[in-house]
């Protein structure tokens, strides 16, 4: 990719080598950006902002964006697209599998770029390297380290042989908890699933789990679901349960272990695929991009507090690690 330079060993951007002066605000263009929850919640806006930035491209100057957040309810999604849509938008950004599907319902002529777990086992572009269509993103394919969470898991806390899973349902492949099972099996774990693709379902979630003989906690991938972070870290805290995450950034919010691709990598992706459909790409000749770099993040004073001993052999393999 031309800019590829920007996902380089640190992380440095290359700036223009010229800034053209900015046109009248009417005509700038505009990036609908749909959203699962709810403002504040999410970490994209201030990263995205940025990265867009070190391209050149300033909001209210060079580009403007329009947001639409659907408030934890997926049915919310198909509305909030149309309304990006009837705006003007000329870039649209969404957010896993239900958020892209819905973008897509809502326009098959502007392009769309997606985050979620695996566009292509999902049916929602026909192939990594043409997308075809108008849609192409960032699959970050979570689900296959969902075992590898698990295991690391176990290992953090290895008396407990009763784990909570708490996946949403429309956010992975449908085979994905059964995939799940097998490898709890082999590490001799009993399993149990919680479905949750909302806020309210989410809350019972979380009362149900404290309810139950659980003594471990699996959070799966999900925007609803890491849109509620803060809610989970804060009951897990209250029950005294050990949690893993997908992505690495929910440890320094305070959560206990995660193993998965930097969220900010995935946003800088999303960044550098939009600067080049807005110069002139096209999303069906973009291919998926894949994260391969996966960090494995413990926070040793959410340890300690749940009175966890932190076997060695973990903090050696860890990438960051937060006290």
């Amino acid at each position: 990719m031309n800019r590829r330079e920007l996902l380089s060993a640190g992380g440095a951007f290359l700036l223009p080598a010229t800034v053209a002066v900015a046109p009248a605000a009417q005509t700038l263009p505009l990036v609908g950006v749909l959203r699962m929850n709810s403002p504040g919640t999410e970490r994209f806006e201030p990263i995205f902002r940025r990265d867009m930035g070190r391209l050149g491209w300033q909001d209210g100057r060079t580009i403007r964006y329009r947001y639409a957040f659907a408030e934890g309810q997926p049915e919310r999604l198909d509305g909030l697209a149309a309304e990006l849509v009837q705006a003007g938008s000329q870039v649209l950004l969404a957010f896993g599998l239900p958020g892209i599907a819905a973008a897509q319902r809502a326009t098959k002529t502007i392009p769309i770029i997606g985050l979620a777990d695996d566009l292509v086992g999902s049916g929602l572009v026909q192939s990594t390297s043409r997308p075809g269509g108008n849609t192409t993103g960032v699959a970050v394919l979570g689900y296959e380290l969902d075992a590898r969470r698990l295991e690391l898991l176990h290992e953090m806390a290895p008396h407990a042989s009763r784990v909570a899973i708490v996946h949403d349902p429309g956010s992975g492949l449908k085979d994905g908890p059964a995939k799940l099972a097998q490898a709890g099996s082999r590490l001799g774990l009993t399993l149990t699933f919680f479905p949750a693709s909302s806020r309210r379902q989410i809350e019972q979630v979380l009362d149900a789990i404290a309810g139950s003989r659980v003594e471990a906690v699996n959070i799966l991938a999900s925007p609803v679901l890491n849109g509620a972070r803060a809610q989970f870290i804060a009951r897990m805290a209250a029950i005294r349960l050990p949690a893993v995450y997908e992505w690495p950034e929910t440890v320094d919010e305070g959560g206990l272990l995660a193993y998965g691709p930097r969220l900010s990598l995935c946003f800088r992706y999303m960044a550098v695929m939009l600067d080049r459909i807005l110069h002139g790409d096209r999303p069906a000749d973009l291919p998926i991009e894949q994260p391969t770099a996966d960090t494995l993040a413990i926070n040793v004073g959410t340890a300690r507090a749940l009175g966890l001993p932190l076997p060695p052999s973990l903090l050696l393999r860890a990438d960051v690690v937060v006290d």
